[in-house]
């Protein structure tokens, strides 16, 4: 297999048979030492976190793989940590899109003249570019298509699946007592017909969880959802 990228959390290796191999590593985003799922670079390095961020990732690919969500999910390898995915074109170089139930994070800190810090939101979608050397900067409809990086319909389908997704997610960890304040995806133009998918990962790395009002680290959140 060819290495394709060196990523934060993940290294992209491209196989034989044309498809992708992702392989989880222990790093996590963040700023000295502390988690911040928002980060645009590594912060710290926790043990297990590539096994935990696979096992969760596999449990809601599989998930949304069975209610006919289009990913990129074809396998995982937990002795391996790695998963096979398909092949994907990213929008633009990279865009991250972010589904809000409460007021926290970058959110407050740009909103917070109008926003009250935990306050409930209906579920707002948020796209940002991912531009470490620009912070990654929110984007709206009007310019991600004025400059060419999806069309309007790419724009309503994201928006519709990331609610969708994201919905799914949120109810099943309140099934657990968990509620989940906001998750980060990503998509890309998978096969033939360059269909948009769900891409990457689905991990506590990607999204703030709490329970019983206290937050919940991504190796128990984990534990949890998966039981392992």
């Amino acid at each position: 297999m060819k290495l394709v990228y060196k990523g934060k959390t993940k290294d992209v290796y491209e196989l034989e048979d044309g498809n992708i191999l992702l392989k989880f590593k222990d790093d996590a985003t963040g700023e000295d030492g502390v988690f911040d799922p928002g980060a645009n670079a590594v912060g710290l390095t926790i043990e297990g976190a590539g096994l935990a961020g696979l096992r969760m990732t596999k449990y809601y690919f599989e998930k949304l793989n069975e209610m006919g969500v289009p990913t990129h999910y074809i396998s995982a390898d937990l002795y391996d940590v790695s998963m096979k995915v398909k092949k994907a074109t990213p929008f633009g170089d990279g865009l991250e899109v972010i589904c809000r139930y409460r007021a926290v994070g970058s959110f407050i800190r740009r909103y917070g003249k109008y926003a009250k810090e935990g306050q409930v939101l209906d579920g707002f979608v948020e796209f940002t570019l991912k531009d470490d050397l620009r912070n990654d900067p929110p984007i709206g409809k009007d310019a991600l298509v004025m400059l060419g990086i999806m069309t309007q319909e790419e724009y309503d389908t994201l928006k519709g699946l990331t609610k969708r997704i994201s919905d799914i997610i949120k109810q099943d960890l309140a099934e657990r007592g968990i509620e989940l304040y906001d998750i980060k995806l990503e998509f890309g133009r998978v096969g033939e017909d360059r269909h948009i998918a769900l891409i990457d990962e689905i991990s506590g790395g990607n999204m703030r969880a709490y329970k019983d009002g206290k937050y919940v680290e991504p190796l128990e959140l984990a534990q949890l959802v998966t039981g392992k």
